[in-house]
């Protein structure tokens, strides 16, 4: 007996999910996570801290990007939301009056947990390179990483992995260094 086809999840769908929980279309499939954990929240507020100063506003660093928490990006039929995004503004020069993006970013940071893990990198990291994302970091508040990578002609070339206290200066935002011990909760 042949299964049947399964039914293309909508934007109705999406915003007809449950408010605590993080909806995203991905391959046509309504996918849902929970929001995220304090630690893991930790890790992502304190990377927007750290990189929305000197970038975003401009204070120790050099300026020029949008930096924003959870943006709902719409790539290619996909609906995403990764935890950070950044767009440099010579791209976005001014942010769109839509609740979402039509731009891919120039830089997503997913944080991972081992909720979203596989999705962040099985499902997610593919669509994000075919749609010419420059840049995307890993987090891993649960082993202490942050994982760096570039996109080389749609696909994924590590760059560099830091751990625990590592002092990380990387690309795109390689004019800062970020300490790492900051993202942690203790």
């Amino acid at each position: 007996m042949a299964e049947a086809a399964q039914k293309m999840a909508t934007y109705e769908d999406l915003i007809a999910a449950p408010e605590h929980l993080v909806a995203e279309i991905i391959r046509g499939q309504l996918v849902t996570s929970p929001r995220p954990a304090p630690k893991h929240a930790r890790s992502a507020s304190g990377l927007g801290v750290d990189i929305g100063g000197p970038f975003d506003r401009g204070r120790g660093g050099p300026g020029g990007w949008w930096i924003l928490d959870e943006p709902e990006l719409h790539l290619d039929g996909h609906v995403l939301v990764p935890d950070l995004a950044g767009w440099r503004r010579e791209r976005l020069p001014k942010l769109p009056d839509t609740a979402w993006f039509e731009l891919a970013p120039d830089w997503v940071c997913e944080v991972l947990s081992p909720s979203t893990a596989r999705i962040d990198r099985v499902e997610k990291l593919p669509i994000y390179a075919q749609a010419g994302i420059g840049h995307v970091w890993l987090v891993d508040p649960d082993l202490r990483m942050l994982e760096a990578y570039a996109n080389r002609d749609g696909h994924w070339l590590l760059l560099k992995a830091f751990e625990n206290d590592d002092l990380v200066r990387i690309a795109p935002f390689d004019a800062i260094e970020i300490e790492l011990a900051g993202l942690w909760a203790e």
